[in-house]
């Protein structure tokens, strides 16, 4: 069985947009070996339309001696969208009904991590119907004080469990998290809060 797994840059205040404005300056080795490992474990990709549009347009004309994109270029990509017509990259299948039921699907159908890169739109929407397994935010030493962030506000919190911690030497800290049916202690949503 399948898991769904996001890979997301993100600031120390929690953007997520643009990555291209706070990551190049953090690359390094063991951070581009690690992204390298996550994606060759990956069997498959699922992309919103707007973060597929930006990768079928660039990586079908890139090259390089790692294997970051024959992976990509070669996998199954699944992009979820209701206004996509056709995908012209590679090995691409639209998901624009029963998104759902067919998700669920592939969890069953792929053996190894479905992996999804940005796609903010799609994660959050993942995340409300319970179909997220794990959750690796890949946070960079900087501080934008605006912009796009990840977790959509609600009144009801979110509890994610840690299982892995990376510190890489840049100084970018790979924290792995699953999601988590607990509850705040003392939270509106604690039963024994308003006991």
């Amino acid at each position: 069985m399948g898991r769904i797994v996001l890979s997301i840059f993100t600031t120390a205040d929690g953007i997520v947009d643009e990555p291209q404005r706070f990551t190049f300056q953090f690359v390094s080795e063991d951070s581009m070996q690690t992204g390298l490992e996550q994606l060759r474990a990956a069997d498959a990709l699922l992309l919103g339309r707007v973060t597929y549009q930006g990768f079928a347009a660039a990586w079908p004309n890139m090259t390089d001696e790692a294997g970051f994109a024959d992976k990509m270029n070669n996998m199954p990509k699944y992009v979820v969208s209701t206004t996509l017509d056709r995908a012209e990259w590679n090995n691409t299948t639209v998901i624009s009904e029963n998104v759902a039921e067919t998700i669920a699907k592939l969890k069953v159908e792929v053996d190894g991590d479905i992996l999804i890169y940005g796609s903010v739109g799609l994660v959050r929407w993942l995340l409300r119907n319970d179909l997220l397994d794990e959750l690796r935010l890949v946070t960079y030493p900087v501080v934008l004080g605006g912009g796009v962030r990840l977790f959509e506000e609600s009144d009801e919190p979110m509890v994610l469990r840690l299982v892995g911690v990376q510190t890489f030497e840049s100084g970018v800290v790979l924290s792995t998290y699953t999601p988590s049916q607990d509850q705040l202690v003392g939270s509106v949503q604690d039963p024994e809060a308003t006991a």
